[in-house]
């Protein structure tokens, strides 16, 4: 196993952090600028060690390898002025996104002393992470160690696997489709729709929520073809390009990420497959350059966040862009400090006991609005915004990879619109 320390570094957010506008306008607008805390609320002068998991190898290692950066660095950022008092220190794990070595991962975590673990590429992997952790706190009490989930986003996670100990910083499956067929239903050229997805939680998930919200919505939409493949191993997905162009489908919806997207997009320009992309992760390493201009104006992505927030966001992707060569993507990494922080400061406490409790229906002002910390379920509500990819201009001007292109927003879509509710039966502590 490979494991990286990055060198201990201060962590936090103010309490007053930046709120992008609540407008039910059809474009996004700039968050603001963040307060500044002037003194912490509470001094507990600990070092909270946190075990960031996640692939540094293989494939999606360019994916991994930017998430950790961007740890790195919003903890550096935000360290000045903590409201907690606290002090962090970060281990980057190499899982190989494989469940098996997550386990591995997290018990080497355990056993230098971590409380706090982050984990987001793969369900596999944070379903293996949610029962271990679940395990070891009801064996070990006073030893309890708290999951952020920053990016894996099964529905099941929070629902039929969900957990007092798991807390989801990403918008999960449902939701994202959820505002991408409320988009797609007005959007009368969407005739014809293949779901391709990789074969796995995430990817059965994208399928399954796409053809039950069109069949509500649009049902006069056809799914003409559907095709599952492996994940993180294709790397010629001109096959399934060939059956998407057989198919007679005018759009694509699919879940893929990393690796798995770029090389799709690559291969669907070079077959000149002229077809609209619903994405997720539009925006994620590798993908830019794989669509350059080839996919102005018919690849849309919708997510929590977009390279064109403005405000404080803004500033912050442009001093990431220069201080690593390399575009900040991963927004629930300023949502975990955000939460974190102020659980710390209602608890007056570190411990990973008082802090789930004072996590439970927080609210927070973050980079994309209001956010809040449902207690039913542990999964995060917040905005959600459709862009699209479209050359980069004055108004627009955040050129991911260096492409000239960029994402637009097109329409926002506030927490209520997006949520959707949870079968969850939460077990908490007695």
């Amino acid at each position: 196993m490979m494991t990286l320390r990055i060198s201990t570094l201060s962590l936090g957010l103010a309490l007053g952090l930046c709120m992008a506008s609540q407008a039910q306008a059809q474009a996004a607008k700039p968050a603001a600028a963040p307060a500044k805390a002037a003194a912490p609320a509470v001094n507990l002068k600990e070092t909270v060690k946190i075990a960031w998991i996640d692939p540094l190898s293989g494939l999606m290692a360019p994916v991994g390898q930017n998430q950790l950066k961007s740890f790195q660095f919003f903890a550096e950022k935000f360290s000045q002025n903590n409201p907690a008092g606290v002090k962090y220190e970060v281990i980057g794990i190499d899982n190989k996104l494989s469940p098996a070595e997550s386990l591995n991962a997290l018990k080497s975590a355990i056993d230098q002393g971590v409380r706090y673990v982050t984990q987001g590429n793969g369900s596999g992997a944070a379903t293996a992470i949610i029962d271990a952790v679940n395990k070891h706190n009801e064996r070990n009490p006073g030893k309890e160690v708290i999951y952020l989930n920053h990016s894996a986003v099964d529905p099941d996670l929070t629902n039929s696997k969900c957990s007092y100990w798991h807390f989801r910083l990403d918008a999960d499956t449902s939701m994202k489709m959820e505002a991408l067929t409320t988009f797609i239903k007005d959007q009368p050229e969407v005739k014809k729709v293949f779901l391709l997805n990789q074969n796995y939680a995430h990817g059965h998930q994208v399928a399954r929520f796409a053809k039950e919200l069109l069949a509500r919505k649009r049902p006069d939409v056809q799914v003409v073809g559907e095709d599952l493949h492996p994940l993180a191993s294709v790397r010629d997905f001109a096959p399934y390009v060939a059956k998407i162009k057989a198919s007679g489908a005018d759009s694509v919806i699919t879940g893929n990420w990393g690796s798995d997207l770029s090389l799709l997009i690559k291969a669907a320009n070079e077959s000149g497959l002229n077809a609209k992309f619903y994405t997720y992760y539009t925006g994620v390493t590798g993908t830019p350059t794989a669509l350059g201009a080839n996919g102005a104006g018919r690849v849309y992505q919708i997510a929590y966040s977009h390279y064109n927030m403005g405000g404080e966001m803004g500033k912050w992707m442009t001093e990431f862009k220069q201080k690593f060569n390399d575009d900040f993507y991963t927004g629930s990494v300023i949502h975990a400090y955000t939460l974190l922080n102020q659980a710390f400061v209602k608890a007056k406490s570190t411990d990973p006991v008082k802090v789930a409790a004072a996590l439970e229906g927080l609210k927070a002002q973050s980079f994309n609005g209001e956010v809040e910390m449902r207690k039913a379920d542990h999964q995060l509500q917040q905005p959600l915004f459709l862009t699209v990819w479209q050359k980069a201009d004055a108004k627009y001007p955040y050129s991911p990879e260096n492409t000239g292109y960029t994402l637009v927003p097109v329409k926002t879509f506030e927490s209520y619109v997006s949520s959707t509710p949870t079968s969850c039966q939460m077990k908490r502590p007695t």
